[in-house]
């Protein structure tokens, strides 16, 4: 596996994916104005390109990081590395600047994925001289603008009686998705640290905990889909695998000060563990998790080993066996990318219990591919 490709690849489609080719717009235009129904708007940075951001800039930031040092005592190439910089930076200024150039609009929650690595460049660039950067002191206001309003979008965003998000506001309904607290924990958590907004943190800690509170199975501990205050229902299948990913990206990133650590270390490693225990013969994990002889998913099994590095890393899981489930994990994906795209992923979630058994290679097993997986030449 050639991890130059994972990220040639990502470059490639953080700037396709989910863009409308003139047939496309034709299309949208004619069921839009001709038909008079609803159209979904063109989202230059919804979540999949978000996650595929997010991805590129960890490589970015580890090249950055080897160079003068070696990798893993192996022999690492500083010009190769430098000129893979440049392409990934050169490809999320462009993904950037077009959402800019659009407006800077937000349609949905799960636009602020992309706001996690708006402000990682926000702080690339913060404190540096004009002289080193492109663009100067006023792109780096820009990425500023850009994170203030995706922070001020989400606290001022519809929630229920408990504080919680609503996935959809405006449906009618009180649905509180899994999924928002890793569309929007990461973010509005590093942004609070960040700028020293306390409001910001204690909103992110609150939808997981309100989550915890609300939307577990109480038998297996394994999360529902989502939940609605309004009528006391949990929606969904229990143990929808990238329910439980997005609920470990959101808790493991809370981790970066103490305010997180205090109140979801526990709840993270009981996850964790119950997770676990549904890893499979092979190290993936399947598109539900207690379907055990179902299809293996690699968007799944990489948000899982995302979390897994990201919890080892910070010493919140001590121990030799979640190092091991991370290596199985991780092991298992690999043996799923060709040619730079990471294949057996489920599709496209539509709804509550809508979950589409078409497995292919999509952005969200590819963002964490690009974290998860070693530079290697082979």
């Amino acid at each position: 596996m050639n991890k130059n490709l994972l990220m040639d690849n990502g470059c490639k489609e953080l700037l396709q994916y989910g863009v409308l080719d003139t047939k496309g717009r034709l299309k949208r235009l004619v069921k839009k104005y001709v038909l008079g129904r609803k159209t979904a708007p063109e989202d230059l940075i919804f979540w999949p390109t978000g996650l595929l951001a997010g991805g590129l800039w960890y490589c970015r930031a580890d090249l950055a990081g080897q160079c003068g040092k070696g990798w893993q005592g192996k022999a690492f190439d500083e010009d190769q590395a430098h000129e893979e910089i440049m392409r990934i930076e050169g490809a999320l200024d462009l993904y950037f600047d077009r959402w800019r150039g659009k407006g800077m609009p937000l349609y949905y929650l799960d636009d602020l994925v992309a706001g996690e690595t708006f402000l990682e460049q926000y702080l690339n660039r913060a404190g540096r001289t004009d002289k080193e950067l492109k663009g100067g002191e006023f792109r780096t206001r820009q990425y500023r603008q850009a994170v203030d309003k995706m922070a001020d979008y989400a606290v001022e965003y519809a929630k229920d009686e408990a504080g919680s998000l609503l996935y959809r506001a405006g449906r009618g309904n009180g649905y509180v998705f899994a999924d928002t607290l890793g569309l929007v924990c990461p973010f509005l958590y590093r942004y609070g640290m960040t700028f020293n907004r306390q409001e910001c943190m204690e909103l992110a800690v609150k939808q997981i905990a309100n989550f915890l509170a609300y939307g577990m199975d109480g038998v297996s501990g394994l999360p529902y889909h989502g939940y609605d205050m309004t009528d006391g229902c949990k929606y969904g299948i229990i143990g929808w695998g990238r329910a439980v990913g997005w609920m470990l990206r959101g808790m493991s990133k809370c981790f970066l000060s103490d305010y997180g650590r205090q109140r979801l270390r526990e709840p993270f490693i009981k996850l964790v563990d119950t997770v676990l225990a549904y890893q499979r013969e092979d190290g993936a994990f399947s598109w539900q998790l207690q379907a055990l002889e179902g299809p293996k998913d690699t968007s799944v099994t990489g948000m899982v080993c995302t979390a897994l590095k990201e919890g080892i890393e910070l010493k919140i899981l001590v121990g030799d066996h979640y190092r091991q489930a991370f290596e199985r994990g991780r092991d298992s994906l690999k043996e799923s990318i060709r040619g730079g795209k990471v294949y057996d992923c489920s599709g496209e979630c539509e709804d509550f219990a809508r979950y589409p058994q078409k497995y292919d290679a999509y952005p969200w097993s590819l963002g964490s591919a690009l974290i998860i997986c070693e530079y290697t030449t082979e």
